[in-house]
């Protein structure tokens, strides 16, 4: 009986020892973006490194120094964004949200999906070159994603074109 109650002694020390006081200084403030179909439409688990941080330089991008540049309250400007890999022009409105993009890449990783989509069909197919197209618009609730890869067989090379799940075009 002693063994008992001073176990569910310990027991209850303890359990208290791991608890948390989290102070309203340190959660991290909400931010609410005007761009969050981009980055709904952006954000996925299989977009390469060098592509998400080129994004993020789109959607963190300061336009306010644009205001004064706009003619008309429907005017959009381009912005040009650039990394070794690829490139980004987006059109962002007087108000900073971003309207569309047209995004392209060369050579990054393939997605799981779409390297074993070219795989099966293409067996003794290697990848040599692979271009990543992206065309965003805010009118619309996904991105337009196309795969255009160089293959080589020996002496043969030919290009193909897929989508994000794998699928030809």
């Amino acid at each position: 009986m002693k063994k008992l109650i001073l176990g569910l002694l310990i027991f209850g020390l303890t359990t208290q020892v791991y608890s948390q006081n989290i102070e309203t200084e340190e959660l991290e403030e909400t931010v609410i973006s005007i761009n969050y179909k981009y980055l709904n439409a952006v954000d996925s688990l299989s977009t390469p490194i060098a592509v998400k941080r080129l994004e993020e330089k789109v959607i963190n991008y300061d336009s306010s120094e644009l205001a004064e540049l706009y003619v008309d309250k429907n005017d959009t400007y381009s912005v040009s964004f650039y990394i070794p890999e690829g490139k980004i022009v987006a059109a962002y409105d007087i108000d900073g949200k971003i309207v569309r993009t047209i995004e392209k890449y060369n050579n990054i990783k393939l997605p799981l999906v779409v390297t074993q989509a070219i795989t099966k069909r293409f067996p003794n197919w290697g990848i040599i070159e692979d271009v990543y197209l992206i065309k965003f618009h805010c009118d619309e609730d996904h991105l337009k994603q196309v795969y255009k890869v160089k293959l080589k067989n020996e002496d043969e090379i030919m290009t193909v074109k897929t989508n994000e799940k794998g699928e030809f075009i």
